[in-house]
């Protein structure tokens, strides 16, 4: 029986904000591990002078080595897991046909769908506490409703197998910045941006230490770094 970490967070997740592409990724760690390989993030962090917040957005040709350095030690940590769930040609979604009309409903099935991966290869007895990067004032009703979706799905009714779910704030938590750091590696793939040679370069390194290609689907029992794109069904015309 153990007890595990999840950190989660989404990206390009609203309906309407003009990207096509919808990423959710989380990372899982014992919990037992979880404070150690926080202060060894922040070890790395201060060896290379980047203290601030870890965020995807900020990979930067200066700071290639540090980054390198985030993605050695994530691949050689035992005890971290990376799952990432890609929902392609998002401006197809036929929401009226398969989510009761409702984008919100899509983005908890997909939230079920990214953990669910996670939960079903669990031991008997070993218990999950998620958490979720802080994103707006609804954040809270947003968990509120995702608890319920997931009790529902997995039968957890007395809260056996997901015993805590909340909210963080990123800046205060490493590992929610190294999800956010590893998911925009692959969203930036998946979205097939050129812009940065330093993003580029960044996602090739995770290619070549992951060796999968970040724009596909992956077997499912590799549980490392684990990725899954999903294309949905085709608006009906009518």
């Amino acid at each position: 029986m153990a007890e595990y970490n999840i950190y989660c967070d989404e990206s390009c997740y609203l309906q309407n904000d003009h990207f096509n592409v919808m990423g959710f990724g989380c990372i899982c760690i014992p919990k037992e591990k979880a404070r150690e390989t926080a202060l060894n993030i922040k070890g790395i962090k201060r060896h290379y002078n980047c203290t601030q917040e870890l965020k995807w957005i900020k990979v930067s040709p200066k700071n290639l080595s540090f980054y390198y350095s985030l993605v050695d030690y994530f691949f050689s940590n035992k005890n971290l897991t990376f799952r990432a769930l890609v929902v392609e040609n998002k401006e197809s979604l036929d929401h009226e046909t398969y989510n009761l009309g409702s984008h919100d409903s899509f983005y908890y099935k997909m939230y079920y769908q990214l953990l669910k991966n996670i939960v079903d290869r669990r031991n008997s007895g070993d218990t999950f506490n998620v958490y979720f990067d802080i994103k707006d004032c609804h954040s809270s009703f947003k968990i509120k409703k995702l608890q319920e979706v997931l009790t529902n799905y997995l039968h957890d009714f007395d809260a056996t197998i997901i015993t805590n779910m909340q909210i963080i704030r990123s800046n205060e938590s490493e590992l929610l910045q190294l999800n956010d750091f590893l998911l925009g590696s692959v969203m930036y793939k998946s979205r097939h941006l050129n812009s940065s040679t330093a993003k580029l370069s960044v996602v090739g390194y995770v290619e070549n230490k992951s060796g999968c290609q970040l724009d596909y689907t992956n077997e499912p029992w590799k549980t490392k770094f684990n990725l899954f794109h999903f294309m949905p069904s085709f608006k009906r015309d009518i």
